[in-house]
């Protein structure tokens, strides 16, 4: 199919984009033979197909299908499924490849297919390889079949099986923000001897009661009271395909993905002194000081779960994670990335230790930091910016340069990077007290503004 897909839809992690302009009928039937074609190259005739709710995701996933079976390839449809649920079939059906249809945390219009292949998803090279094959005559293979196959209870069954029954009761709110957390969101707590609180668990994909994206705080006011008004011990907020975690303290404080990467670093370095441990330059600088603290090696790497769970696998990282809520445990798990899971290791923490998630949490720094903001910056200009950035950044300051530039002042950091999956540049920035964050702050600003990008607000 020549000329009528938009290649800014390939992106580094993902294909994503409008649902109704970018991803067509046309279109996602062209990407499933593609991608049908791709995994024939390499063997592959079985693939396991789910999706997130987006009123879109049916269309989509008929039409990849299509593409799909017309390449010779046979399909497990497993339904209206989570991210990592859809990861873990490959595991459970013996498969090779695998397609989810979800748009993740990104507006209600908007949607994406994720492609797996043995045990992983694919990243950079290989979707643009993709991409060339939709631009290719290939050839019909099939016709391949389509079976359809529900594996939520042993997936639930199966994560029941990981925990050891805990020393009490914790009382827990989970908020499923409308996605594909909230029909057994419940379910999974209770098999873990939870008394559960859910909160947005009827799956709508127009997201009426706020966005599924927990990174955000205005997006956790809901869970926060909750957690607050009854009592409960912890909540937990999942995006909307639930691959990402957001976790809220007995008190209503929201606890973001590098310092709850500390907690889990803490548990797993005590098993495994002197691991190398992954840290991507949007996380706080409490995360690598902890990590060294507890006796591990650190080794800063690109943002990006793909990237992530692909050098962890090079490495042989037990565990890694993301600012933004995506956690990878691979001492003893998968390895991919699972918000159910990961809410599981923190009740195991607060079961083992017997102290509260405020009282955990207390030991780890708190530096003034604002939360990450998100620049418009079309695709086809951001990385050239992120250039032009880095270069006159580094004439006054040092800097981390694998993934954009974490600028290194003498009081802390500014990050300045273009997102891999939408047309943002994204900015964060930490300083040890407020002084010295106002200063990095003011800095920041000034280098986007040189570059004509518009104002913004920082949250803290």
């Amino acid at each position: 199919m020549k000329g009528n897909i938009s290649p800014e839809i390939f992106r580094e992690y993902d294909i994503r984009g409008d649902a109704e302009r970018d991803l067509t009928d046309d279109v996602v039937e062209a990407i499933g033979r593609a991608y049908g074609a791709w995994l024939r190259e390499r063997s592959v005739d079985r693939v396991s197909v789910g999706g997130d709710v987006r009123l879109s995701t049916p269309r989509i996933r008929a039409a990849v299908a299509r593409g799909l079976t017309a390449s010779g390839i046979d399909i497990m449809d497993i339904g209206t499924v989570t991210t990592p649920l859809l990861y873990w079939s490959m595991h459970h059906l013996d498969l090779k490849g695998a397609v989810m249809i979800t748009g993740s945390h990104n507006p209600p219009n908007m949607n994406g297919l994720k492609l797996g292949y043995d045990n992983a998803t694919l990243w950079g090279d290989s979707i643009q390889e993709v991409r060339r094959l939709t631009e290719s005559e290939l050839p019909s293979c099939g016709p391949g079949t389509v079976t359809a196959r529900d594996i939520t209870d042993d997936y639930l069954a199966m994560l029941a099986s990981r925990f050891e029954p805990f020393s009490r009761t914790f009382k827990v709110v989970c908020d499923s923000g409308n996605g594909t957390a909230g029909p057994i969101a419940e379910r999974f707590f209770k098999s873990l001897g939870c008394a559960c609180i859910p909160l947005c668990a009827e799956p709508d994909g127009r997201f009426p009661n706020h966005h599924p994206d927990p990174q955000k705080r205005e997006n956790l006011q809901d869970l926060i009271e909750k957690v607050k008004s009854s009592g409960a011990d912890v909540g937990f907020a999942f995006d909307g395909d639930a691959d990402r975690l957001g976790v809220v303290d007995e008190h209503g404080t929201v606890i973001f993905g590098d310092r709850l990467m500390a907690l889990y670093w803490a548990e797993i370095l005590k098993a495994r002194p002197g691991t190398e441990a992954i840290v991507e330059p949007k996380c706080s600088m409490a995360l690598p000081e902890e990590i060294e603290r507890l006796g591990g090696r650190v080794l800063f790497w690109k943002s990006g779960h793909s990237v992530i769970k692909a050098k962890m696998r090079e490495i042989g990282a037990p565990f890694a994670g993301e600012l933004s809520g995506h956690m990878f445990f691979a001492d003893e798990y998968y390895g991919f990335d699972d918000s159910f899971y990961a809410a599981g290791r923190i009740l195991r923490i607060l079961s083992r230790t017997g102290r509260s998630l405020s009282d955990l949490m207390a030991s780890i720094p708190l530096y003034p930091a604002t939360e990450e903001a998100r620049i418009d910056c079309p695709d086809s200009e951001k990385f050239e910016v992120i250039r032009r950035i880095r270069e006159k950044a580094l004439k006054d300051y040092k800097g981390l340069t694998l993934d954009g530039i974490r600028i290194l002042y003498p009081g802390g950091w500014g990050l300045i990077r273009a997102s891999n999956t939408q047309p943002v540049i994204t900015t964060r920035c930490e300083g040890r007290d407020e002084k010295a964050l106002a200063f990095i702050m003011e800095d920041v600003k000034k280098r986007l503004r040189a570059e004509g990008l518009p104002d913004f607000t920082w949250t803290f």
